[in-house]
């Protein structure tokens, strides 16, 4: 793994259990989509009291670091390979993307102690608030106990308005 920590990739990819996994990215829904979420979640960072970082490297475990799409933190200092699980992990699903690797990251964020997972489906217009085993689809995503939220419909209504 230290090896994998003092490499940079481009585009970066994931270290699971001794494997280097590319990421699914790089395709207009997913970026596009992406750029939309993280626009949101900037525009509320001082009202939240929140800071989010797009693809930050995030030790899961000993043997695994992920990169997700965005991750929403405390601001305070933090460091380059995130150890300590952020408020909130967004994954924007890509057309390769498979629902098996969707859970085994999901579960990964999980066993870290993040408590909230976001998944966003630009194709399907859908999302998903993953607590434990619970994947629940809603229009608005949130964050139980914080003011951090998405509204689905106005982020899909301006991928839609982007499309020329």
């Amino acid at each position: 793994m230290s090896e994998y920590l003092a490499t940079s990739y481009r585009p970066d990819c994931e270290y699971v259990d001794g494997e280097l996994r590319g990421r699914n990215v790089g395709e207009w829904l997913h970026a596009r989509s992406l750029a939309l979420m993280a626009s949101w979640i900037g525009g509320h960072e001082n009202e939240w009291n929140v800071i989010g970082c797009i693809s930050l490297r995030v030790k899961t475990s000993s043997s695994r670091v992920r990169v997700p799409d965005l991750v929403v933190l405390r601001p305070r200092v933090q460091p380059d390979i995130l150890t300590e699980p952020p408020l909130l992990v967004i994954e924007i699903l890509s057309p390769g993307d498979s629902y098996w690797d969707l859970q085994e990251r999901s579960r990964d964020y999980q066993a870290m102690g993040v408590e909230t997972v976001w998944i966003v489906d630009p194709k399907t217009r859908s999302g998903r608030v993953c607590r434990g085993e619970e994947w629940i689809g809603a229009e608005r995503l949130e964050v139980a106990g914080t003011p951090i939220y998405v509204e689905l419909k106005e982020l899909f209504a301006r991928l839609d308005q982007s499309k020329g």
